[in-house]
């Protein structure tokens, strides 16, 4: 009986291995079609985007991010491919983007000149907070782009699609 029943197990496990070498694999085919390069080269290359986000003000953090975003423009850069970086500042971290305190500010300034792909956010919460705390207003560089709240412009590119680096 042993026997017979130790038979019949090699049996049914013969016919589940030829089920499965006959069966159709459609994941197989499915890879494969995925990773064809495309018909032209350098079509429907998906832009790279890339938030860091400066909420101190330190600047080994801001030269950290400074140092990230051209890390990453120049890796993509040299395998062909687009990307985007915005550098999001709030909290103590708008002076980095401050015209009268930014430990950075040159720096930034000579990015600029030379990248079409870094840009930079401030935060007009901060400013205002900073505003009524030094009593006066708070002048930034050019180069910043002022929004609305700099977490919620984080929230919303993450929601988008972007990676988040805190430096």
């Amino acid at each position: 009986m042993a026997n017979l029943m130790r038979s019949i197990s090699v049996v049914a496990l013969c016919a589940a291995v030829l089920s499965l070498v006959d069966a159709p694999q459609p994941a197989v085919a499915q890879s494969k079609q995925s990773t064809a390069s495309p018909a032209t080269p350098g079509i429907d290359k998906v832009a790279h985007r890339l938030i860091l986000q400066v909420n101190t003000n330190e600047p080994a953090v801001m030269n950290l991010a400074l140092n990230n975003a051209v890390n990453a423009e120049q890796h993509y850069k040299s395998i062909g491919e687009k990307v985007q970086i915005e550098i999001v500042t709030f909290g103590p971290g708008l002076n980095m983007l401050r015209d009268d305190t930014s430990p950075v500010k040159e720096r930034i300034k000579s990015l600029a000149e030379t990248s079409r792909s870094i840009s930079f956010a401030a935060c007009d919460n901060t400013r205002a907070s900073m505003s009524r705390a030094e009593q006066k207003e708070i002048p930034l560089i050019s180069q910043a782009t002022v929004v609305s709240s700099g977490v919620v412009r984080v929230m919303e590119l993450q929601e988008r699609g972007w990676s988040y680096v805190r430096p």
